[in-house]
């Protein structure tokens, strides 16, 4: 019953910036742990970044320390993700993902080319 729908990709320049959304429908996923996974072509899925229930405790891939953010809004259900100095290895699909549901969005694509 519970869904998850994606926002907010597309194609960006290098050194630009994108801010994913991750909207939860029906029962909240969004005030459990949350994290968001990016799968390149050819490539295996790989986590970014990961955040707790109340938003507090925030967890990073080191390839996007220091230019990524996760963040939550409980009251809107729904988990973001601030990218910023995009690089073109950033390119990929980007999932958001609960794991107490065990439940994956369908993805947002982003492009990071000039």
């Amino acid at each position: 019953q519970v869904q998850l729908v994606e926002s907010g990709g597309g194609l960006v320049q290098p050194g630009g910036s994108l801010r994913l959304s991750c909207a939860a429908s029906g029962a909240t996923g969004s005030r459990f742990p949350m994290s968001w996974h990016r799968q390149a072509p050819g490539k295996e899925r790989e986590l970014v970044a990961s955040i707790s229930s109340g938003g507090g405790t925030l967890s990073y891939a080191d390839f996007v320390k220091g230019r990524f953010t996760i963040s939550r809004d409980n009251s809107k259900n729904t988990v973001y993700l601030q990218m910023n100095s995009l690089k073109p290895e950033d390119t990929a699909i980007y999932y958001c993902y609960w794991p107490i549901g065990q439940l994956w969005g369908h993805g947002t694509p982003v492009t990071v080319s000039s």
